[in-house]
């Protein structure tokens, strides 16, 4: 982060934070601007990121790039989705707790994309094995097939999410991906039947005709040109150069496979499929009392057999509705007009249902069957990905994007809430008073929409369940009734002259945080699901409709509460997560790569919050930094710091800012960081320290060779040892290794000494006594060469040099197969076990070399050292213990004897656990 500094006149600053002019939307979209004309499309706001669409292929998605930020710590390098992605998964790892990645914007900012980065930086980065590879492979395919079924082509975008996603990941305790679940909202029904000019209905329709083959296109009824189908062409735009439908629909026939779809399965899916292509081509005419019949039963004869329903009794369905007569239900028939929007209903609602049985069939595929190491259920971590619809002014606003505003609203109110709590809590723990600061709250609006009793939603499940006929105008006189007066609601009947104008009969504006929208109060109403349908011989369907409903006497709950409570469950379980935050800005209308439109950007920047969540990261501070980073960076601006500080990094981080000259008002000290005010003051010390830099660059020449060739031996230096150190690692023999930790620069005798002898087995102590010397006290946890338990025994031992008998300093060690006298960087004589034989001598005691046995006599812990050597070059005979004495002979007549008090009986060498021990009491030497 800091690194970046020195170019933020030319790219601007990677936070939003820094920014001087903080409250400023024009500063905020400079640097926006700056930063996407640099093709630099990541910012961070603290540690949300904002994420502008570049509309062309950046070279910042490799694997590279995904191990570059694979475990950094989150502002070491700059901004980007991985950061987001790889910070959450850590901090999962190290705390076990849960975590969401909240992604929003409107069509065509690049949600989905995000949603896609992040699943693949999970699927590279994350532990696997085989059996996890399948959960991988489940997780990432199921994209295809949502995409297939719950996007769709539109003005703004080509691949437009129409239903709002949420996925957790589920982690094991290892951070391996073991399974997900995914939860769905409000899929956009009304696409299915009607399309803006421009766009078109959900991709599958297309898939299926462009790349069905003819036999499956003829068992369905279907030809393969979209030209051909009511629902298919309202928007003209059947075709689309950007999207390759028949290799879409490959990769869907293939996801089916992966997760776990059977032939049953997909047969009754694409029966649905194509029974809403035949239902939108059905005709109606009026006969000779005005009611709607079916004359060309062609498209119903295909509907009865795919959906496996009597034709007369769908017919039937299509053309009269159900009423309460005189405690009777008597079948009333539609009009024309009536019997379309029967017809469009019931095309929605299949279509909606099926989605969802979609979703939880994926589910079950999703679903962890790998196991944890234990049952217990919190070992699972999750990580949960909201790719959710963005704010919506559209020409002419339906029910639908009424709930998906209502629904940014909620989010607003959870960040806002969210960012203001982790704010204060941080401040408390370092132990800053928090300074309160204003923010518009846009909880009177979420009232607005729904209140218990007062609200738009609740009026509307009133109106509905009322006695009588309930209508769209009903419905917008209750709510000029209830919330007329409300500051943020609107009608015609309402508005003033001015605003009249703009607002239909059928209309009612609110006026959001972002913006006001005009919403058409018509279509707020569906038919109850039709009774045929719960008879189908179609799986899905009849999963989707069943006969509980209609014995359910009481009416369903409207698609608005319905909506409103799964938000309610949402919001509860984002509130139980910790949250991590990207927001997608669309850079301009017509996908253009390099074009910033600072009108469209501007009102996304007000609708997606940004300013608001850059007020309330900049309550007070714009900069903050744990005290040992701050000193690391800035430390050569104060001779008391500079080159190295010994104290504690606070009083280090306190004597620098002083020396600096900060003011009392420009910085805070918390307990564990320090909190600066102003961007300027840090800019001022990033400054200085660019200068400093170049003030150390300028330094005598003779000091730059003497550096630059100490430099150099170094490296040569390093370069032996490697050397050593590989030749050692091929060899593997005791010599190349003992040889190569002999050489090291960094080994001294002592240095030496302490690092065999943490690697050596414990040598057996005696009751009642010390531990011997050098026994094992711990692993080695630095860097050696010599792998554990290499060194079995290592003690010092005094060497007579034969010239002048002086004293050297010598080191016996012990290893698996063989013993080394050495000195230091030298191996002076090797003894290999399997020659220690012996040829009998005085008193029948084999003989030991004579300078091992030299040796031995001259070392501190003689009896240890013998019996150690005994045990490895597994030879009793070598010593005889007779009651009083431990007796060896050494060379070739010289005997040694060590006397020792044993008690009343003699004792003896015993084997226990594989290793030869002596019990022993040793009181006297």
């Amino acid at each position: 982060m800091e690194g970046a500094l020195i170019a933020r006149d030319r790219v601007g600053v990677q936070d939003f934070v820094l920014l001087d002019s903080h409250t400023s939307e024009t500063a905020f979209l400079n640097n926006l601007r700056k930063r996407y004309q640099e093709n630099l499309i990541y910012t961070y706001i603290g540690t949300l990121l904002v994420s502008v669409n570049p509309y062309k292929e950046l070279d910042i998605y490799t694997v590279t790039q995904m191990q570059l930020y694979r475990g950094v710590n989150f502002f070491e390098l700059p901004p980007h989705l991985y950061a987001i992605a790889d910070n959450a998964y850590r901090v999962m790892c190290s705390e076990y707790n849960n975590h969401f990645i909240l992604i929003s914007g409107e069509s065509g900012a690049g949600k989905t994309e995000a949603s896609k980065k992040i699943l693949q930086y999970y699927a590279v980065t994350c532990p696997t094995t085989e059996q996890l590879q399948i959960v991988r492979d489940r997780l990432l395919l199921s994209n295809p097939v949502l995409e297939a079924f719950g996007n769709a082509k539109t003005l703004r975008n080509d691949n437009s999410s129409r239903f709002g996603k949420y996925m957790d990941i589920q982690f094991d305790f290892k951070g391996a991906p073991v399974g997900g679940h995914i939860l769905s909202y409000l899929i956009e029904k009304s696409r299915v039947v009607h399309q803006n000019h421009g766009e078109r209905n959900f991709h599958i329709f297309y898939q299926l005709l462009e790349g069905g083959d003819k036999d499956l296109l003829c068992w369905l009824g279907l030809e393969r040109n979209p030209q051909k189908y009511a629902y298919l062409i309202q928007g003209r735009c059947a075709k689309v150069f950007s999207i390759n439908d028949k290799n879409d629909w490959k990769i869907v026939r293939k996801a089916f496979s992966i997760i776990d779809f059977t032939e049953k399965d997909i047969e009754h899916l694409f029966g649905i499929v194509a029974s809403v292509l035949h239902l939108g081509n059905i005709q109606f005419e009026e006969d000779s009392n005005g009611h709607a019949i079916i004359r060309d039963g062609t498209q119903i004869k295909w509907i009865s057999k795919l959906l496996g329903v009597h034709l007369s009794i769908l017919q039937e369905s299509l053309t009269h509705r159900k009423i309460e007569a005189r405690s009777e239900e008597v079948l009333s028939p539609l009009n024309v007009d009536l019997a379309f929007y029967a017809r469009d209903a019931v095309a929605k609602a299949i279509y909606g249902r099926t989605f969802t049985w979609l979703v939880n069939k994926i589910n079950g595929s999703l679903a962890n069957k790998v196991g944890f190491l234990s049952s217990d259920s919190t070992r699972k971590t999750v990580i949960g990905l909201l790719d959710i619809y963005g704010f919506e002014v559209l020409d002419t606003n339906s029910f639908e994007q009424f709930c998906i505003n209502y629904c940014n609203e909620k989010l607003q109110q959870l960040l806002i809430e969210m960012t203001l709590k982790a704010e204060q809590e941080e401040y408390e723990l370092e132990g800053i008073e928090w300074e309160p600061i204003p923010y518009f709250n846009n909880k009177i609006i979420c009232d607005l929409v729904e209140q218990k009793h007062k609200g738009i939603i609740s009026i509307l499940d009133e109106e509905c369940l009322r006695p009588g006929e309930a209508t769209d105008l009903s419905f917008l006189e209750k709510l000029e009734e209830k919330v007329g007066d409300h500051a943020h609601f609107v009608t015609r009947k309402l508005a003033d002259q001015k605003t009249r104008k703009s607002i239909d009969w059928v209309d009612f504006r609110l006026l959001h945080y972002a913006g006001e929208v005009t919403y058409c109060a018509v279509g707020s109403f569906s038919l109850p699901p039709f009774q045929v349908l719960c008879n189908s011989k179609n799986g899905i369907i009849r999963e989707c409709f069943l006969l509980s409903e209609l014995d359910n006497r009481r009416r369903p709950e409207t698609v608005a509460t319905q909506f409103k409570n799964s938000l309610m469950s949402l919001i509860e379980i984002l509130m139980s997560k910790e949250p991590s935050y990207v927001r997608c800005i669309k850079p301009n209308e017509n996908k253009e790569p390099g074009k910033f439109d600072d009108y469209l950007i501007r009102h996304q920047v007000k609708y997606l919050g940004l300013m608001e969540h850059l007020r309330v990261r900049r309550a007070g501070f714009a900069y903050r930094r744990k005290y040992e980073l701050f000193l690391q960076r800035y430390k050569s601006l104060c001779p008391a710091t500079w080159p190295h500080w010994h104290g504690p990094a606070a009083e280090g981080v306190e004597r620098l800012i002083k020396h600096i000259g900060y003011k009392p008002e420009e910085y805070k000290l918390g307990r564990t960081k320090i909190f600066i005010r102003f961007p300027k003051t840090l800019f001022a010390t990033e400054d200085a320290f660019e200068f400093r830099k170049h003030l150390l660059g300028m330094v005598p020449v003779p000091f730059i060779f003497s550096r630059l060739q100490a430099k150099y031996k170094g490296c040569l230096g390093k370069r032996e040892y490697q050397k050593k150190r590989e030749a050692g690692r091929s060899s593997g023999t005791e010599d190349s290794l003992l040889q190569a930790v002999l050489s090291s620069r960094s080994c001294c005798f002592g240095r030496f000494l302490w690092l065999a002898s943490v690697l050596a087995w414990p040598a057996g102590t005696g009751k009642g006594s010390e531990p011997c010397a050098w026994h094992c006290r711990a692993p080695w946890q630095g860097e050696t060469l010599i792998p554990p338990r290499c060194f079995q025994y290592v003690t010092p031992v005094i060497k007579y040099d034969r010239n002048g008998f002086k004293p050297r300093d010598r080191l016996l060690v012990l290893t698996q197969s063989s013993a080394y006298v050495v000195e230091m960087a030298k191996i002076k004589q090797k003894i290999d076990y399997a020659t220690l034989k012996g040829n009998g001598g005085a008193g029948g005691l084999p003989f030991l070399p004579e300078t091992l046995g030299d040796a031995i006599l001259q070392c501190e812990h003689v009896f240890e050292t013998v019996t150690k050597l005994c045990m490895l070059a597994n030879k009793q005979s070598l010593v005889k213990v007779v009651q009083g004495s431990l007796q060896f002979r050494i060379g070739s007549g010289k005997e040694g004897t060590m006397v020792f008090t044993v008690g009343q009986e003699p004792q003896v060498f015993k084997a226990k656990n594989g290793q030869l021990t002596v019990d022993y009491r040793l009181d006297s030497v």
